[in-house]
């Protein structure tokens, strides 16, 4: 393979632009301080895990083994028996929020997916896509759904198999749905739980939550049936990347035996990255469990940083209990756009991930915002003073 020099001097210089913004973002999840160099060699293989890492399967180069231990580790950490649960590593959240709902459309086939206000955009296309009944449900100002409104809209539709698709940290609020009150609620509307299927989509805090001291509902062992989490966000990878997790029982629903391959296929996508399950057990075995709670611990406090320097400068600021995501009131175009923030309506929010080591860029957003805030009080008593000395001049008789 060879370039010629000037197409080399576009990889020199798109090199040199990840190096100075390998670090950017702090409006975004994304973690960025990984390191997986060890498996540099490996880039080499065309590495494809297609099928079902626990069989056979006739394309030789793949990462079964890696991935089955990854699963095994999710398992554990999202509190279901391992030989009771089946999932795969995906290329990220929506994939893994498509396989849940895939799964729960083949076990209520007529069920309406419920979902709120606040959710990740994707639930709509994975709607389309799946061609299931949808309906979207109102969301607090907090961004947690709207418990009333849900049993309420279920009630009216008359489902006898809602499926629910529960938030464990809404994308803009760090917002959690409370998968205890959803199912207190349901059994109070007299709908048994044999007859409805609850998703998880924990894209960010389904690696914060099992670290924390007091964490929120989000588990098997709280009642949900599946569960997504994405590996680029708070574990870190330069491949966007997930893991889904759900109850072997009903992946039997939708298993099909592929003769090319010799191996049975549950998945999505098919043809699979085979180097991802290999980042994603680096991560898994590389970091003890006191390890990924100091670094959740860490992102916490920094969250909670912010949020009493916005407040001591008089900005409303705020997060929910275990969120790593800050919001506060939006300032200018320009600024979201030095800063990178990500923004919605009248609100912004910061994360602090892994690679936020100290306060620097939470520190120095806050003095930008505050200056903004002065210069526009400045101007607008400027403009008072001269609306009134002009006033007071046309009413001026010479």
């Amino acid at each position: 393979m060879t370039l010629s020099i000037e197409d080399h001097g576009k990889l020199d210089e798109f090199w040199a632009y990840c190096v100075k913004n390998q670090y950017f973002n702090i409006g975004y999840p994304e973690s960025a301080d990984f390191d997986y160099t060890i498996l540099e060699r490996f880039l080499r293989f065309s590495l494809n895990n297609c099928g079902d890492w626990s069989e056979y399967c006739n394309y030789l180069l793949n990462s079964f083994s890696f991935e089955k231990e990854v699963m095994e580790y999710f398992a554990n950490l999202f509190a279901i028996p391992f030989e009771e649960s089946w999932g795969y590593v995906t290329n990220g959240g929506t994939e893994g929020n498509m396989f849940g709902c895939y799964l729960a459309r083949e076990i209520f086939p007529e069920g309406t997916l419920y979902f709120s206000g606040d959710t990740h955009y994707s639930v709509s296309k994975i709607a389309r896509l799946l061609r299931m009944k949808a309906k979207a449900i109102k969301s607090k100002p907090d961004g947690e759904i709207d418990y009333d409104n849900l049993i309420s809209s279920i009630s009216l539709d008359g489902e006898k198999n809602p499926i629910i698709f529960a938030n464990i940290g809404t994308t803009l609020k760090g917002a959690v749905d409370d998968i205890s009150i959803i199912q207190e609620r349901l059994s109070q509307a007299g709908i048994e739980r044999d007859n409805y299927y609850i998703h998880a989509d924990a894209a960010l805090s389904g690696m914060i939550l099992p670290f924390t001291d007091n964490p929120q509902p989000f588990s098997f062992a709280d009642g949900v049936d599946s569960i997504s989490v994405s590996g680029h966000k708070m574990i870190g990878s330069p491949i966007p990347c997930g893991v889904v997790v759900a109850k072997q029982r009903h992946v039997s629903l939708i298993t099909s035996r592929v003769d090319y391959i010799l191996a049975d296929d549950k998945t999505i996508s098919g043809s699979r990255n085979g180097h991802t399950p290999l980042m994603m057990w680096t991560a898994m075995r590389s970091h003890s469990f006191s390890d990924w709670r100091n670094r959740i611990t860490r992102c916490l406090d920094l969250a909670q940083h912010a949020v009493d320097c916005f407040r001591q400068k008089g900005i409303n600021a705020w997060r929910h209990r275990n969120s790593i995501t800050v919001v506060f009131p939006k300032p200018s175009d320009a600024l979201c756009k030095k800063h990178c923030l990500a923004a919605s309506g009248d609100i912004a929010h910061l994360i602090t991930t892994g690679h936020h080591h100290d306060t620097h860029k939470i520190d120095t957003l806050i003095s930008d915002i505050v200056a903004e805030i002065c210069h526009h009080q400045t101007s607008d008593v400027q403009d008072k003073i001269e609306s009134t000395s002009n006033h007071s001049w046309a009413g001026t008789a010479f």
